[in-house]
């Protein structure tokens, strides 16, 4: 008896239209990643400029920018301008007919566009109204621009990030721009399911602020139960030991450890299984107190062998080790290779190009790479004709008055 084959279940955002009104960073990572698990994403860009990323410093590749195609795949680009009436009337129509609307302007800019939360939810109770600031809605610096570099500025991270006797550093990626999408769709997804329980929609927001303050965590929270400022410690930490990178003969590596067990496995694996009961360093609080005389002392053992010789032999021993990889290292590395964290897409003028995977595994319905990031206005009169029914003489009327291209 053959078995009949069992369908491909629906992604879970399949049937959810996004309508995304936002540039540079951490709005379309936040629409980008509710596109891959399904979502309608439709952006809507500057009519002849698009999204700030299309022309910033980053690397261009024919007539694309690096920036815009990291975080744009799987959305359809309208070009749209909302200085002109009719523009804004086609947006609001958009939205009338979407699941979730998402914007990242100044506070209190889309209320004088006539796409505020009040105007858009009257006209669609079931919409999920997501903002994403520097700062927040209200407060006192709600008004004031923000990216991220301000924010962990202001919010504390960059305060504890550096070396211990250095300045204060940023952390070397837009952490805080990916943080606050991640926080945004989370909260969008949460919405969505509380709308399928109660039938009404509602207006969810973060920032850049408010991620990296959340971001502090176990920081923040030894800081509020004891108030001690906690200050910057590279690599190592400030409990655990030892924590930090260290030179090996041909390169730097990682070394981890929060329990005795761990340390245990360490001392076997540098050839050193006495050092496990030394009363110096046999437990935590001998390790902290004798952190320079044991920090010397692995620096001298590490620097003897190169990193592979030593991942080799703390992995056998069960030793947390890594190394430290440049990106060219990262992409080749086995691991990240099995882990499908670099996929292809067939892009409309630059043939197949590369985006990085997920982060996450969905095993019954994995996220997927349906389409490559839009040209600009790519898909102005589909969605046009497609979604709210205009013609060609509509369209053509539309591109006479300026609202579209």
């Amino acid at each position: 008896m053959v078995a009949t084959p069992i369908a491909p279940a629906p992604l879970p955002l399949e049937g959810i239209r996004v309508v995304d009104l936002t540039a540079a960073l951490a709005g379309p990572f936040c629409t980008m990643l509710l596109g891959d698990h399904g979502a309608d994403v439709i952006k809507i860009e500057v009519p002849g400029r698009g999204d700030d990323t299309r022309n910033t410093s980053n690397p261009t590749i024919g007539t694309e920018n690096t920036a815009f195609l990291a975080v744009n795949r799987n959305k359809r680009s309208i070009e749209l301008d909302l200085r002109k009436p009719v523009g804004v009337r086609i947006a609001r129509e958009l939205v009338a007919q979407a699941d979730v609307f998402v914007e990242n302007m100044r506070p209190g800019k889309a209320d004088t566009l006539g796409l505020g939360w009040d105007e858009l939810s009257a006209e669609n109770p079931g919409l999920v109204y997501c903002s994403i600031s520097g700062w927040g809605s209200t407060g006192p610096y709600a008004s004031r621009a923000g990216y991220a570099l301000t924010a962990e500025a202001m919010g504390g991270l960059m305060s504890v990030t550096g070396e211990r006797d250095g300045e204060p550093m940023k952390v070397g990626v837009s952490i805080i721009d990916n943080l606050a999408g991640l926080y945004a769709k989370d909260a969008i997804t949460a919405a969505l399911l509380s709308r399928e329980r109660t039938g009404r929609g509602q207006r969810v927001e973060t920032s850049l602020l408010e991620s990296t303050v959340s971001i502090l965590s176990l920081t923040a929270m030894s800081y509020l139960m004891g108030g001690v400022v906690p200050g910057r410690w590279g690599t190592e930490h400030e409990w655990h030991v030892p924590w930090k990178s260290f030179e090996t003969a041909d390169g730097h590596m990682v070394l981890a450890c929060s329990s005795e067990g761990q340390w245990a496995k360490i001392c076997v694996g540098i050839g050193r299984p006495e050092l496990a009961g030394d009363p110096q360093y046999s437990s935590m609080s001998a390790r902290h107190a004798n952190r320079e005389d044991l920090y010397r002392l692995l620096d001298e053992v590490f620097a003897a062998e190169t990193t592979q010789a030593w991942l080799e032999r703390m992995n056998v021993a069960g030793a947390a080790v890594a190394p430290i990889q440049t990106l060219d290292q990262v992409f080749d590395d086995p691991q990240v290779r099995h882990r499908e964290m670099v996929q292809q897409v067939d892009h409309p003028t630059l043939g197949s190009i590369p985006q990085v995977g997920f982060a996450q595994t969905l095993h019954g319905t994995p996220a997927t790479i349906r389409s490559a990031p839009p040209l600009l206005g790519q898909h102005t009169d589909e969605i046009l004709q497609d979604v709210l029914g205009y013609d060609l003489e509509d369209r053509t009327k539309f591109r006479e008055l300026g609202a579209i291209r």
